[in-house]
């Protein structure tokens, strides 16, 4: 299994995302239901806590057999996606487009901001990261371009320090 470690800073502001840190993901959740009047269900809770748990990006088929273990049930593809769906909307998991997977995250940026996935083709490691000049240059291409961004989300595929000191 892949753990995810703090990488080395940028020169500028940037957080490693530790998923299940504290249970921040399931915490932000929980807040944002109760302000938005929303519900989360069982269905939706337990995808949050299993991408939580995870500690590494999962598939939408991985999260079935999951659920299917640990409830004895195997659910329908609908249902994980509808959940997975909600989760998304509300800023609480991310999208790894390159591999079709989620993650949690308990960050509660807001949906504007520019979001880069460093992802070790080694190792499979996954480290979240922003910046408030890659949100200026966005900003700015966006406004020359009469532009209104709904997401920005970008994967880096490169080799981690850990990786990299083992070749």
């Amino acid at each position: 299994m892949t753990s995810l470690r703090s990488p080395q800073p940028l020169p500028d502001e940037r957080h490693p995302c530790d998923h299940a840190a504290d249970g921040a993901a399931l915490d932000a959740a929980l807040t944002l239901c109760r302000r938005e009047g929303v519900a989360l269900t069982p269905s939706r809770r337990r995808i949050l806590e299993l991408l939580a748990q995870g500690r590494r990006p999962l598939g939408a088929y991985e999260l079935i057999d999951k659920v299917a273990a640990a409830t004895g049930k195997r659910p329908a593809p609908i249902s994980i996606y509808r959940a997975l769906d909600f989760l998304l909307e509300n800023g609480l998991i991310h999208r790894l487009a390159s591999r079709n997977a989620y993650l949690a995250c308990g960050h509660g940026h807001a949906r504007e901001t520019p979001i880069v996935f460093l992802i070790c083709e080694s190792c499979g490691e996954v480290a979240e990261a922003d910046s408030s000049a890659l949100r200026a240059s966005i900003a700015a291409l966006a406004s020359e371009a009469h532009f209104a961004p709904r997401t920005q989300v970008m994967e880096v595929a490169g080799v981690c320090r850990a990786c990299a000191a083992n070749s």
